[in-house]
């Protein structure tokens, strides 16, 4: 579930053995000082390149936090996401819940530093990971230490992006899609709030807000002046290109608005007001409208967990094409 847009889109639920078995094995491989004889100073690298993005875009770190879920959610955090296709293979990046994922040239920016620094030694995937820790906390989050070792992946294909939670998705499907990655219902809520940053367009919610079903044209787990509002910036015709909404009030804010929000019945997703519909999840949503600390604790723990599903088999020397 994530930022910049929505975290994802497609259903689908077969996952392949790849990220299974990484699942398992994969976070044995990575500790903190992975690289601290043969490349001391990558993360410094890395956060000097997001913050000097940051600075021209502010929707770079909602985009960086989003590229790293849907890496991690296909194959492990292997960096596949990068990939550019390639004659009849169309990549990850291409596949219809990645179309709207951008600032790709933060992390090519932060390889070719990196390479400058410490050339064949740090992988994309540890670059992307890191990436997506500055983010958060450029946006005023958290931090926290990340773990090396990852490697990227050599497969990626536009066809396992229907493995991507989908923003309309309800509890059970969202359940199903964690537990798949290893992912338990606490990680779940506290990974939702990365909706806090970014920018949806209008064809992940629409179905809410018109012919919603026979009985009622407007979902009715939206509160009514929300979905008036947001029927304002989508109308049926004559929309404009790039028409959406912010995921909350404060879009390039790292903060607990989100669950505030879903509370108020104000969430822009299905998936999002669907952590209202059972007591475990609704408990949790509570727990972290009420406290920033609480959540800021919870979404690092889970954060670490998610980025720890790995798959990859070498160090790219760049990012957008295997070795």
């Amino acid at each position: 579930m994530v930022p910049s847009m929505s975290m994802a889109f497609v259903a689908a639920f077969c996952l392949s053995s790849v990220l299974i078995s990484s699942i398992s094995s994969g976070a044995n491989a990575l500790s903190l000082n992975y690289y601290e004889k043969t490349c001391p100073d990558v993360d410094s690298i890395v956060t000097k390149a997001v913050n000097n993005a940051m600075m021209r875009d502010k929707t770079v770190p909602a985009a960086l936090l989003r590229m790293h879920f849907h890496d991690c959610f296909i194959r492990g955090c292997d960096a596949s996401v990068l990939l550019k296709s390639k004659g009849k293979n169309r990549a990850e990046k291409d596949g219809p819940p990645n179309a709207s994922l951008h600032s790709f040239y933060v992390i090519d920016n932060a390889k070719k530093e990196v390479e400058a620094s410490c050339p064949g030694v740090v992988s994309c995937a540890d670059i992307l990971a890191l990436a997506a820790r500055d983010a958060v906390v450029f946006s005023g989050g958290p931090t926290w230490d990340v773990s090396k070792g990852r490697k990227d992946g050599r497969t990626s294909r536009a066809s396992e992006t229907t493995q991507l939670p989908s923003p309309t998705f309800n509890i059970a499907q969202l359940q199903q899609s964690f537990s798949q990655r290893g992912l338990s219902l606490d990680d779940l809520v506290a990974l939702s709030g990365g909706h806090t940053l970014g920018f949806s367009h209008c064809s992940s919610f629409q179905s809410r807000i018109r012919n919603f079903n026979a009985t009622h044209d407007i979902d009715p787990s939206m509160h009514p002046s929300f979905a008036a509002s947001l029927r304002g910036v989508c109308p049926k015709t004559n929309r404009a290109k790039n028409a959406g909404a912010t995921m909350d009030p404060s879009s390039t804010t790292f903060d607990n608005t989100y669950f505030k929000l879903i509370l108020q019945k104000k969430g822009l997703f299905s998936s999002d007001q669907s952590l209202l519909s059972t007591p475990k999840t609704k408990d949790l949503v509570t727990k972290f409208a009420s406290s920033k600390a609480t959540f800021n604790k919870a979404f690092v723990s889970s954060m670490i967990k998610m980025s720890s599903i790995t798959g990859g088999q070498e160090v790219r020397k760049d990012c957008r094409v295997v070795n």
